[in-house]
């Protein structure tokens, strides 16, 4: 297998069960009473010569709610007893032995809520099997995204990485933007946390499309993940492409050079290449996002680097940390560092007239802006972090 290439930037029932507050009744007269339709016989010859006012005097009660006892007309507002209102609380909707007090209400909405859920992931495997989904031209399967593989990264974003984001309202609420991050950690899993950040925390719940190696595209079961997640081959081509279309985009330059740095080098980005994806950006007219990541370059402290058994097995590197290979798939599990991940402010491109794109000083110059912004966030949140793990 061939080195892997980079982007050619170089590298009804709520109704049915609310008590009828709106008329007053005489004591006695609720089917939920003490002494049920004998009471009622019992109170009409008394109230016979009351008046009665008419339905929506007093304003409904909603389900649990307690309802005030509003004097009638020739009844003491004091008297109590088994028949007064205020002392029943709300009437039932479906007749006697049925009343539904505040918490009968909650226990019956978390059963619908169940419901709903079993409802919705039968028809989800449903349209699975039957093939009734939608996917774009580049495997991208929204619905799966959300309901399966985020749900499954989740758990190691929440609780494993216990990851706090910064500045996510920095992403735009519409229209093609460009997340440009630094990349580390041996493992592309920085990628796929910036991922589910901007998908669970940003106020437009807005989606964001990776750029990756053709090597993550030549790997079976993960490269159809890859697709299915919304990621695509990280070249010009298809980057503009998304960004045309309004999506946010996430690029990480430095690649393989990033990813598989040694430990001694965390946290000093390399380099970032010739500016392709700032030319892609300028094409589009989209706004250019810098990304710090802080914690990942910890999760697997690469410190040898077997190159010969990568260049056997077509990698761009073989990792030697402290658990791996000695402890074999035990030693494949990361380290439960502390992330944060924070979006800075975006640098706009839409001022730019259209030769620029082609302007090498000026993609220079962005290039060298992007990569100074989180170079110095970097160092800044590192100061501010009390521990690797905390």
């Amino acid at each position: 297998m061939a080195d892997a290439k980079v982007i050619p930037f170089d590298d009804d029932r709520a109704r049915g069960s609310a008590p009828r507050a709106g008329r007053r009744r005489a004591p006695g007269a609720g089917s939920g009473g003490p002494g049920g339709a004998a009471a009622r016989r019992r109170a009409e010859p008394a109230a016979a010569g009351d008046a009665v006012p008419e339905p929506g005097d007093v304003p409904a009660a909603r389900d649990g709610a307690k309802v005030r006892a509003v004097p009638v007309p020739g009844q003491t507002s004091g008297v109590s007893g088994a028949g007064d209102a205020s002392a029943r609380g709300p009437e039932p909707a479906d007749g006697p032995g049925k009343t539904e007090w505040p918490e009968d209400g909650d226990r019956a909405g978390e059963g619908g809520g169940w419901e709903r859920r079993l409802a919705s992931g039968l028809a989800f495997l449903r349209r699975r099997v039957t093939g009734d989904y939608e996917v774009d031209e580049f495997g991208y399967d929204r619905e799966l995204t959300d309901q399966v593989l985020m749900s499954l990264l989740r758990p190691l974003y929440d609780s494993y990485f216990r990851v706090e984001v910064k500045g996510i309202e920095n992403i735009p609420a519409e229209g093609g933007a460009l997340v440009v991050a630094n990349h580390s950690g041996t493992l592309p899993l920085d990628g796929l946390m910036m991922q589910v950040a901007v998908h669970d925390h940003h106020p437009a719940g807005r989606h964001l499309r990776l750029l990756a190696a053709d090597l993550v595209f030549m790997l079976p079961v993960v490269n159809e993940l890859a697709r299915k997640a919304g990621h695509t081959l990280a070249c010009a081509e298809d980057a503009e492409t998304l960004l045309n279309r309004g999506e946010v985009v996430g690029v990480m330059p430095e690649g393989f050079k990033g990813l598989g740095k040694p430990f001694g080098e965390r946290y000093k980005l390399q380099r970032f290449g010739r500016g392709g994806f700032v030319s892609t950006a300028l094409r589009a007219g989209a706004p250019i996002v810098p990304c710090s990541i802080v914690g990942a370059e910890e999760i697997y402290p690469m410190v040898g680097n077997a190159k010969t058994l990568a260049r056997l097995l077509g990698l761009p590197y073989f990792p030697v940390t402290p658990t791996f290979p000695l402890l074999g798939p035990l030693g494949a599990v990361p380290l439960p560092t502390k992330w944060t991940i924070q979006f800075g402010e975006p640098i706009p491109t839409d001022g730019y007239p259209p030769e620029a794109a082609e302007d090498p000083m000026l993609m220079f110059n962005l290039t060298d802006q992007v990569r100074e912004q989180i170079q110095h966030t970097l160092y800044k949140l590192l100061v501010q972090r009390r521990s690797v793990f905390f």
